[in-house]
């Protein structure tokens, strides 16, 4: 995969932790790390999500690619860079946030779905897209933007994914996922993150 994820794509899986407090934070990504992950999201709307993140950078930056999801303009750009943070995820492709991500040296997934969307992404200097929300996106129009676009430019899908529904993805020309309340959600215990996280992981090594 000749982009700026690199080696993450390895295991093209993206942890999303939506609502994670900082008191649980660092043990969640600690046990996910030591499964496979290498790419942690803390949307913004989750509690104190800036912490979290400087937190997470911290302790894991040089083991993996942390960042923030949910980010909506450049001004929250900037405050993830300020955290410490190297990844932005939206749920839009806003050509402006796209931009100053790049400015920043950060990698940058905007949501997208359309080719509109799509093209418009990749012209403002997107290192993937995210196809969002993949659940109400017919496995077919990935397909058709697979044939159009450069084979080496990765999509994520996010939104419904779980493990029964990874291989007809990957089938149509996804190269990772993003994994949400199917693998964390507030208030599951630690030991069942990590059953999922093992599930998920297992489940991309049979494609990867």
């Amino acid at each position: 995969m000749t982009n700026n994820l690199g080696k993450h794509m390895k295991m093209p899986l993206i942890a999303i932790l939506r609502g994670i407090s900082t008191e649980e934070v660092v043990a969640v990504t600690g046990s996910l790390i030591a499964e496979g992950f290498t790419m942690i999201e803390v949307p913004l709307n989750s509690p104190n999500a800036l912490k979290s993140i400087q937190l997470l950078s911290e302790k894991f930056g040089e083991q993996a690619l942390i960042g923030a999801g949910t980010v909506l303009n450049i001004k929250q750009v900037q405050q993830v860079a300020d955290a410490g943070g190297k990844l932005i995820v939206s749920p839009n492709a806003n050509v402006d946030v796209i931009k100053k991500t790049k400015a920043l040296a950060m990698i940058s997934i905007p949501g997208v779905a359309t080719p509109t969307e799509l093209f418009s992404a990749m012209d403002a200097g997107a290192d993937s897209v995210k196809a969002f929300p993949a659940e109400m996106l017919p496995i077919n129009a990935i397909k058709s933007w697979r044939a159009v676009m450069p084979i080496d430019f990765p999509i994520f899908a996010v939104g419904g994914v779980n493990v029964s529904n990874m291989p007809a993805y990957k089938s149509a020309g996804v190269d990772g996922f993003g994994l949400g309340s199917n693998l964390y959600k507030s208030g599951k215990s630690l030991s069942d993150v990590q059953v999922d996280a093992k599930a998920f992981i297992d489940a991309a090594k049979e494609f990867i």
